[in-house]
């Protein structure tokens, strides 16, 4: 993972109004926009292994209007699922009955958008954490869903996500089985789950989970629902496919 920078020298999420020039500063990237002409800017930028990334943009007015916030991370390396698999550093175990909340962080990615005549076009997006930006699968090989993978720390409250690297997101967990079990992962389809900011953290819409059964089977049914905040929501980046839930086998 990278290594973490004290926040101060970080750039908030947020709107920016660009009149001559912009520099953003984030964990391992920098991000430029410089006026270079009427109604032109240049758009740079630039990571940790010196990777280049340059865009022009036209505008039809003198000043450019761009909005940095956490997205889904679905883009990097590559779309390939609406599937993300947490997988705790610290299983929970549910006695038979119980149920529990709990706050884990989740990876987000970065998007920047070109704000324009009410419209939030995406320019750009990226991760600050390319390292740890994988995939795997859950289930079988013929017929098992590709997930985004990371694994995930259990932590006390939406205050604690990391900025630029993970957002935090709620889990409500009920074991309605006759018995005891431990729950490790956790795997669902985000493209239901809004993200929100807030300064440099990031919030994620969130999640319940059961644990029953159904026909002979023991499975955890997870959907996701929409949370309660002030913080502002992020635009979407990627298509939004209507997933509503999963079920996921109990191990």
């Amino acid at each position: 993972m990278s290594q973490i920078q004290p926040e101060s020298v970080f750039s908030d999420y947020g709107i920016y109004k660009v009149i001559d020039n912009l520099e953003l500063s984030l964990p391992d990237i920098t991000i430029k926009i410089d006026k270079i002409g009427d109604h032109v800017f240049s758009y740079v930028r630039k990571d940790a292994e010196d990777n280049i990334v340059k865009k022009i943009i036209p505008t039809k007015s003198d000043d450019l209007i761009i909005e940095l916030s956490p997205i889904r991370p679905l883009n990097y390396p590559a779309k390939r699922t609406s599937y993300v698999y947490l997988d705790f550093e610290t299983p929970l175990f549910l006695s038979e009955g119980s149920a529990v909340t709990v706050f884990v962080r989740c990876p987000i990615e970065i998007g920047v958008f070109l704000v324009h005549d009410e419209h939030k076009d995406s320019l750009d997006c990226f991760t600050c954490d390319p390292n740890n930006s994988r995939f795997c699968l859950y289930g079988d090989p013929e017929s098992g869903n590709l997930c985004k993978y990371a694994l995930s720390e259990i932590v006390e409250s939406y205050d604690d996500s990391i900025p630029f690297l993970n957002g935090v997101l709620k889990i409500d967990i009920k074991n309605d089985l006759d018995k005891g079990l431990t729950l490790s992962k956790i795997v669902f389809p985000i493209t239901g789950n809004s993200i929100y900011y807030k300064n440099s953290k990031a919030i994620i819409d969130s999640l319940s989970a059961i644990m029953k059964k159904k026909l002979t089977l023991e499975i955890i049914d997870v959907t996701s629902d929409k949370i309660q905040t002030d913080w502002i929501m992020s635009p979407t980046f990627e298509q939004i496919e209507s997933i509503k839930h999963m079920d996921m086998g109990v191990d």
